[in-house]
Parts: structure tokens; C-alpha cells; sequence
């Protein structure tokens, strides 16, 4: 039996975009292709992304990953290996639900003010967050990129950090604000907000039209992402990224 990577991508929730560059990088191969051209993907294939997918949760990097996944011979350990591992990961996890239920609270007793004026401390909106996590990925894939960035971050002080962190901060919480009004994102309000994260983004490395919109989409596509978002209000990754989009063609193009 084989399903599609429609099938794969509705199942796992990874995008299709994704399995076709794990299947071009060899971390995920098709089982075959169809005469439709489109890919198809076996039981242990599925077992395979379930692996891969546990060790993303982990932090592991894709390379690191394809060599644990080749080097594999016992499948019953590893699983074993994975499922302490992820119990160990209980503590982050429920800091961060306590970060998600106080922000919750927060907001709920102060709805008629300024939604960043209810929060006293914006930088505990990010406690049992992960920055770190997509790390290894970025360097693989924009070698260049990840670099300008490193070298950014590396001239950063603590007391920048945490100033950075507020700015990002009080960004998510404008454009909700912007959103839950049902301001349009080519509104210029929305647009000069857009254009702060723009040149905040470029204190790290500087997109192109293209890849600030693919920046944009990323919030949307990618699972953790997109609960970073929408952790704030209920479909920001999307108006986040329509208003990116907007921007990129206006000022990028």
C-alpha cells in the first residue's frame, strides 16, 4: 500500500515542499513515482518521517539526523532512545504552558488597553521557547546567510538581546492589534509596521523580495513558527505573511 505525498503531507502535517527536499537530499526517498509524476510513500517510509520528525523535536540538525537514521540498525532502541528523550523534554514544555496560560490571563484582565501595556514583562512571553531550534537547518540550507547572521548575533550584548526581544515582542502584538481590528495589511500603519520588521530582520541578513516573502511563508508553513504566531492571536502567521508579501512587492521588487 502507498500514499501520495498529498496523503503524507495531510497526515504528518509537513508541507509538500518539505518531503520533496528531504526526498532530494536523500533524508526521505520516495518509495516510486506515479504515472502521475507524483510521489509515493511506503509504511516504513512513514515510520522513517516519524523518526525524523521526533529527532526535529529534539533539535537535531538534518545531517545529523541522516546519520543517525543510516547508521541505524536496532529500530526498537532508537524509538526507545526517542521516547526518553521527549520525557525529558516534559519540564520545558510545561514552563511554556504556564508562559501560554499567563499571556492568556494577562490579556483577558486588561481588554480594554494597549495589549502590550497588559503584559508586564514582555520577555516571558518567549519562556520554554526554543530559539535555537531551526538553527542547524538555516546553516545547511543558507550557508551565507547564516553566517551575516551569526556574526550579527555574536556582537550582541546581553542587555541587546533582551532589547531585541522586547522589540520582537511588542511587534507580534501590533500587528495582532492591527489584525483583530480588521486593519487590510496594505494599510499604511500596517505597512510601516511591516517595514520595522523588515530592518530588524536586516540587523541579521538582508532578504531579497523574494526571500523576505519566503521568510513570510515559512511563518506560515512551518508547525513551530506558526504556533509562535498564533500563540499571540489566531491566524497572525497568516495576516503576518500577507503583509510581508505586500511589503516585499511595494518596497523589494
Amino acid at each position: 500500500m502507498g500514499w501520495s505525498i498529498a496523503d503524507v503531507a495531510r497526515m504528518s502535517g509537513v508541507t509538500s515542499r518539505t518531503l520533496r527536499h528531504y526526498d532530494e537530499i536523500g533524508l526521505l526517498p520516495s518509495a516510486w513515482f506515479g504515472s502521475n509524476g507524483h510521489r509515493y510513500y511506503e509504511e516504513a517510509d512513514l515510520l522513517r518521517l516519524q523518526q525524523i520528525l521526533l529527532m526535529r523535536e529534539l533539535g537535531l540538525g538534518l545531517r545529523e539526523i541522516a546519520a543517525v537514521l543510516d547508521s541505524q540498525v536496532d529500530q526498537l532502541a532508537a524509538l526507545r532512545e526517542h521516547r526518553s528523550r521527549l520525557l525529558a523534554e516534559r519540564d520545558r514544555l510545561e514552563t511554556l504552558a504556564h508562559t501560554v496560560g499567563r499571556t492568556i490571563a494577562e490579556l483577558e484582565e486588561g481588554k480594554g488597553s494597549s495589549a502590550m501595556a497588559q503584559i508586564n514583562r514582555p520577555e516571558n512571553l518567549f519562556e520554554g521557547f526554543e530559539s535555537g531550534r531551526h538553527e542547524a537547518e538555516a546553516r545547511e540550507r543558507w550557508p551565507e546567510q547564516w553566517e551575516q547572521s551569526q556574526r550579527a548575533v555574536a556582537g550582541m550584548t546581553a542587555a541587546d538581546m533582551e532589547r531585541w526581544q522586547r522589540e520582537v515582542t511588542a511587534q507580534m502584538v501590533r500587528m495582532a492589534e492591527f489584525m483583530v481590528a480588521g486593519t487590510p495589511v496594505a494599510d499604511p500603519a500596517v505597512q510601516a509596521e511591516v517595514d520595522g520588521h523588515y530592518q530588524g530582520v536586516c540587523r541579521f541578513w538582508t532578504p531579497c523580495a523574494a526571500a523576505y516573502k519566503g521568510l513570510g511563508q515559512t511563518y506560515v508553513d512551518d508547525p513551530q513558527f506558526r504556533a509562535n504566531f498564533d500563540r499571540i492571536a489566531d491566524g497572525l502567521a497568516v495576516y503576518q505573511r500577507d503583509a510581508m508579501a505586500m511589503y516585499a512587492d511595494a518596497r523589494l521588487g
